[in-house]
């Protein structure tokens, strides 16, 4: 995710607050002690996943005027592509609080890659997607954020069943 600027705004914070049942007046309220400790209200653990709606190239990202594969009452006839890819972890690590009234950018770093054997058969492919969240104005580093991906193995291309040959009839 490639996102050039991400403003973290006090109303996104509440709202992304109340959309998972958090009602902790950090999120929400500059005069609580905590935020006032703080420096004022700061963002959820996973708030920086709302960052994707400011990602344009973002598949999931509803864009006006086009088809969208998203949920509605009626289908859009748009479709989406699944690639096989699993997304199977995701970790963030606050270096410090993320406050209302920053502007975040974000920096891709490659991570880690590895695989496992299957208990199933076949090879699984791990890769680490690892974006920095990063102050627009200064660079400093606010949010690591690690996304585990799985390629899970290909099936095997689909063999015809073996036919049993015509049973054949005596004349006597």
């Amino acid at each position: 995710m490639t996102i050039e600027r991400f403003p973290v705004e006090a109303t996104h914070i509440m709202m992304f607050a109340r959309s998972v049942g958090d009602p902790n007046p950090v999120y929400s309220d500059p005069d609580c002690p905590a935020a006032r400790e703080l420096g004022g209200v700061i963002a959820p653990p996973t708030f920086t996943m709302a960052g994707s709606q400011f990602d344009p190239d973002n598949p999931i990202r509803p864009k006006i005027g086009e088809p969208w594969f998203g949920s509605g009452r009626e289908p859009s006839g748009a479709h989406r592509e699944g690639s096989g890819i699993l997304h199977a972890e995701q970790h963030f690590e606050y270096h410090r609080p993320l406050l209302a009234g920053e502007v975040l950018t974000t920096v891709m770093v490659e991570g880690r890659r590895w695989s496992k054997e299957s208990k199933r058969g076949g090879l699984l492919q791990f890769e680490e997607a690892i974006t920095e969240y990063r102050t627009i104005d200064t660079g400093e580093l606010v949010v690591t954020a690690v996304m585990v991906k799985v390629m899970p193995p290909k099936p095997a291309a689909a063999q015809p069943e073996p036919t049993s040959p015509e049973p054949t009839s005596k004349e006597s």
